[in-house]
This record gives structure tokens, sequence and C-alpha cells, in this order.
């Protein structure tokens, strides 16, 4: 029997017959006007439709999330992709919005988030690199704002900065551990002030936070000034506004602000804006991208990042309180592989074969799992939403064990469950989902957060803590406890919270898989990101700037003898 050979990512990519991106605009009824060219094949579109749009109904609103997931990802944005293609292969108008990534995990480890398979974004090389400088204009903003800060202190600090106060690092989109603590300031008076610091990666900033969840430029300009840096001697916060800062920072992100479009494999329209992180900050794209998009299409298909514990509760408590649109359906994403390995008998290991007991059949092992699953479509209906769950099917999943997820989540309570095979296929092989997707968002919906928004800090991180990830209680510890008092007094009580955890856990502790019961979640700090408007309660200890593996995937990437990009996935 002949071996059909499996083409990379890249190549099904190059492979594409792109249409030229006016074209794409135009299926939108955008014209050129609407929009600013970078090259052919992409183009960033005026926030002046916004304008042009506002008597337009809006669109079915969906929100994609998964399982928690293994280290290699379970295919969100494979679904996210696919689904969207595949709704408009049953004959539905659907538009998709997606993030952008980090240049960190795409020449590290985790790869890049444009799909996979036969339901990716193109052009695909573009979108994974330099795409249209977004993430470097974050990083210009973020890091004019350190360096004014650094300014101060050297010159007399007439702020009356404390040193030891200052929040606010460097930020580099690469993956480079060394630079996460480091001491800055060095070689005498003339080269500033010496002081510990460090880097984040740029999508950790809270510049790209706040750029995913402003409104318009204006509200991108307030957002920026108020950014607390940290404080001065006698507690009084420091904002980007008095080091008179914001102004110019808003200038650096004054075309940043203007979502992307690009297309499917299959030429379906692709919005793509900000990239935030889903542990530190929410992990969804932009309020923008997504108020246009649903002016535009029947039906929008967007992502939040990681398990529907992190990105899907921030999406629903965070960006839909400020956005003030509602979701009509949620789906979650699971594969059997995840599921196994979540029974406890297996471990998945980044750049490493999987273990050959996660490619058998195995019922015992799939049951023992399904919890996890299980508790994540019961977070998600907490918040009134109809829940659909996609099996991301693999070769060497059977059809017994995709029946089983499918009557166990019926069971649980989902709105339906059906097995995608949209990487192999396309739109083709998510056809099935799509009508389950649009039945579930054409139910009515109830939509509710799940905490009051003016309730006190600690009942908010409780709600969270026993509600979402069955924690028995919260343990404080004594600098979170110090934090709390200080937002308190200070007013900022009021803010929805962004919790910073382990992606790979229901609970703070990644080696917890499964449905995680009798644990205390603890509490080490919390933080305040007042311009992108929430804070963040540190679950444990929380890495912002990631670091290479052993083999970093840009040991592959290259160029070929005719000038094209290979080894990108």
């Amino acid at each position: 029997m002949a071996v059909t050979e499996v083409r990379s990512d890249l190549e099904i990519a190059q492979a594409a017959n792109m249409k030229p991106i006016v074209e794409i605009a135009s299926q939108l009824g955008l014209d050129e006007d609407d929009i600013e060219l970078y090259g052919k094949y992409k183009a960033k579109v005026s926030l002046d439709v916004m304008e042009k749009l506002k008597d337009r109904q809006n669109g079915k609103y969906i929100d994609v999330t998964a399982i928690t997931p293994t280290p290699l990802g379970e295919g969100k944005t494979v679904t996210t992709v696919g689904l969207g293609q595949a709704m408009n292969r049953i004959g539905k108008n659907a538009v998709i919005c997606i993030r952008q990534p980090s240049l960190g995990p795409v020449f590290g480890i985790k790869g890049g988030a444009a799909g996979g398979g036969y339901a990716q974004c193109v052009p695909m090389e573009d979108f994974n690199l330099h795409f249209t400088g977004d993430v470097h204009a974050v990083g210009l903003a973020h890091n004019l704002l350190s360096a004014f800060v650094d300014n101060s202190l050297s010159k007399n600090n007439p702020l009356n900065i404390d040193p030891l106060s200052i929040l606010w690092p460097r930020v580099l989109d690469v993956s480079d551990r060394v630079l996460r603590h480091i001491v800055v300031g060095l070689g005498g008076r003339e080269n500033g002030l010496p002081r510990e610091t460090g880097f984040d990666i740029t999508v950790a900033s809270e510049v790209m936070a706040i750029l995913a969840l402003t409104s318009d430029l204006k509200d991108l300009r307030k957002r920026l000034g108020r950014i607390v840096i940290g404080f001065t001697y006698d507690g009084k916060p420091v904002t980007a506004d008095d080091l008179q800062c914001g102004g110019a920072m808003t200038v650096l992100m004054k075309d940043a602000i203007k979502p992307n479009l690009i297309q499917t494999l299959e030429n379906d329209p692709v919005f793509v804006h900000a990239g935030p992180f889903a542990n530190i900050a929410h992990g969804n794209n932009s309020i923008i991208e997504d108020e246009i998009a649903l002016k535009l299409g029947d039906y929008v298909v967007t992502e939040s990042g990681f398990g529907a514990d992190c990105g899907a509760e921030k999406f629903l408590n965070i960006k839909c309180r400020y956005s003030g649109l509602k979701p009509d359906a949620v789906v979650i994403v699971a594969t059997i592989r995840a599921l196994k390995m979540h029974s406890g008998e297996f471990n998945v290991v980044a750049g490493k074969p999987l273990d050959p007991g996660l490619t058998q059949e195995n019922l015992p092992a799939l049951e023992k799992g399904f919890e996890n699953l299980q508790k994540h479509i019961e977070n998600m209906k907490l918040f009134g939403v109809p829940v659909v769950v996609a099996i991301n099917k693999f070769s060497f999943d059977s059809d017994k064990e995709v029946e089983f997820v499918r009557e166990r989540s019926l069971a649980a309570g989902a709105d339906d469950a059906v097995p995608s095979d949209v990487w192999a296929n396309g739109g083709e092989g998510g056809k099935e989902l799509a009508e389950a997707v649009c039945k579930a968002a054409d139910k009515p919906s109830d939509f509710k957060f799940l905490y009051d928004i003016n309730a006190p800090i600690k009942e908010k991180i409780e709600t969270i803590a026993t509600k979402i990830y069955g924690a028995d209680g919260v343990d404080y510890a004594p600098a979170a406890e110090k934090k709390i008092k200080l937002y308190s007094d200070l007013g900022y009580t009021n803010l929805p919270l962004c919790m910073a955890k382990t992606h790979l856990s229901l609970s703070h502790d990644p080696t917890l898989k499964g449905r995680p019961r009798n644990f205390r979640l603890p509490i080490r700090d919390v933080r305040a990101a007042i311009g992108a408007g929430f804070l963040y309660p540190l679950c444990g200890e929380m890495r912002t700037m990631p670091g290479l593996p052993s083999v970093p995937a840009g040991t592959k990437i290259d160029i070929d003898d005719e000038g094209r990009i290979v080894g990108l996935f």
C-alpha cells in the first residue's frame, strides 16, 4: 500500500491560490477607500468603516476555546479557521477573527498561529513573521515608556519614583531567557541609575493588552496615559501621563490600531489583530476587529487562547464586559490524545515522540481523562451560552473513541459534539461541525457574567477559583494581601480580574491533570494593568519571557536557492 506524502503547512500554504486582498475586501462589501494595502495579499482596514457600518445589525458571535491542552496545543486555530471555511461552504457568510502570533514561539518550539494543514491563513510566511509591523509598534511604544522611566530617575527623580516599586520592564519579541532578570544603569552616573529590571516578551506587554481592549484612537490615548509604571515613595501611582509619554506612545500606535485583513486557503476573509498572552493578559484578539467583522458577516468565529479556564473565561468576563458584545455560542476543541493524557497515565513532551499509548485505542484512559472536558463544559454553561464540542480528529483515533467523547459530552450538557477533520480536508471536513455550531448559535442565549464587577477583589478571586478551577478555597501570600489593600484604597476594586496561572492544568499546578480536586489556590501577588483595565492575581510563578528549547525551530528556517522561505512549520 502506497504511503501518501504529507506536505508541511508551509508547502501547503505556498501552493495556495490566493486572491488579491482587494477582492477579499470586496467580498465583504469594503471598497479600496476602506483599506490600506500592505502588498498584494494583506491590508489594514480603516477605522472609518466603524462609522460607515454602525447601523448594520451584528452577526452571530462564536468563540472557539479548548480543553486544558497538552504542550502541543489541541488545534484551536485550526478549528477556528476550518470552522469559518466550513460555514462558508454550507452557504453562510462567515468571517474569521484571530490574533497575531509572537515571533518568540515561531523561532522557539510551539510554532505559528496561522492554523495548519488545509485550515490555514495565508500568506502564512508574512503572517507568522513581521506581518504589518503591529508587534514592533507595541514594542517601541512600551520601550519608549521604559526609557522615560529611567530618564526621569537619572534627572533627579522629579516624580519621587521609588525605584524598588517600578513594575514596567522592557520588552523584546524573541524568546531570550538571559534577559529575564538584568541590571541596568551600570558604568557611572552618565549611564543612569543602577537598578534591577528585566525583559518580557512583547506580547506580554500591557500595551498589547490595551491594543486588544481599546475601542478607538481616543480611548487608546486615554488607556496608554493611565498605565501605572510604579509608585512614589509615599505610595501614589505614577502613570505614563505623569511622565508625559502617553501622547508619543499613541503616535507610535496610530497604524497598529487598525485591524489587518488576509484570507484562508479557500479565500475566506480573515481579520488579524493584536496578540496578548492568555496567562498574564487576556489572550484574545481585539474588540475593534470583532466589532467590524460582526457588521460584515452573518457569523463571526473568533478564538480565545489556551484552555477555557484561561482565554475563554477572560473573553467572557473581560472582553465582553468592555465591548458590550454577547457571545451566541462557545466551541470547545478536544482531542482524544489530550483526554488520554488527562487520565494521568501518559506524559506529552514537546519535541519528543508521542507515547504509543496515546495513539492506540484506550477507552479506560479516555473515560478517566474525560472529566477535564466535562468540567470545561460545565464552566461554559455557567455563562448561559450554548456549547458545542469539536472533536479534532487524528488519523489514529478510533471510531469508538470518537463516539465515546460525543456521547459523554452530550450527557455532560453540551448542545452538540461533532468530529472535525478540517486539518486534512479544509472546509469540507468541517461541514458537520459548521451545521452544529450554526444551530447552537441560533438558539436563545442567556449570557451572564460570572461575577459582579463591583464585588470586592477577594470575592471575585474566590468566585473564579471555586467555580472555574474547582478549588476548595484561596490562600493569600502577604504580598497579595498588601496589594489587595493598596488597590482597594486606590479605587481599583471595580475592575475585572485577569487571573495569571498555568494553562496546563485547571489548577495552579501544571502537574495536576484531569479535574483537580481537594486543592486550594495560592495567590502570591496581585498586579495592576490600569491602562488595560484589569487586575491580575498571580497563581504561582508566571514566566513572561520564554526560553528557547535545546533545538529551536529557528534552526530549520532558511532561504532556498530561489529565495523562498523553507522550514517554517
